[in-house]
């Protein structure tokens, strides 16, 4: 009975995250079950879609929309954490432009969300308003402010992309 209730702890690590790590945690997950879900279900193919009728010049294709929504979950994890990115992301917000199939940017949205998640588990009640550098910013905010755009700036995108 002990080894089962050993290894039945430790598979379960949320129980032993701080509450508030654990909010940010649910909402990294609903960004994962959402457009993960959408991204998967798009036809290869059609990655390169963008409408066109209209006032929709210069529009992110929908594989695009993707890329940026990871390249923004690493750069708000990486300064949520305080450190670099631990991939490429690119030199615009539109991620690395070497990934242009959908298995690539599939890949790459997984590997952000991994890195979110990561991300979030570190935060606090004691440093939650620690000073952070959000991307495009100069000001420093609070570290809790990188962590609620993972959610709100990843559901702009989602909707565009639906």
């Amino acid at each position: 009975m002990r080894p089962f209730l050993t290894l039945a702890l430790l598979a379960c690590p949320a129980l032993f995250a701080d509450p508030l790590a654990q909010i940010y945690d649910n909402q990294v997950n609903s960004v994962e079950r959402d457009v993960l879900r959408l991204a998967q279900a798009m036809p290869a193919d059609k990655y390169n879609f963008a409408p066109t009728n209209g006032t929709f010049t210069g529009v992110r294709t929908f594989g695009t929309q993707v890329k940026h929504i990871a390249t923004y979950l690493y750069m708000l994890s990486s300064a949520i954490l305080t450190e670099k990115p631990p991939v490429d992301i690119g030199t615009t917000d539109n991620g690395p432009d070497a990934l242009q199939t959908k298995a690539q940017i599939i890949a790459y949205f997984k590997g952000s969300v991994a890195y979110a998640h990561k991300a979030v588990a570190t935060i606090t009640p004691q440093n939650l308003m620690d000073p952070v550098t959000l991307p495009g910013e100069s000001r420093p905010r609070a570290r809790i402010a990188a962590a609620n755009m993972i959610s709100w700036h990843s559901f702009d995108h989602y909707g565009q992309m639906v």
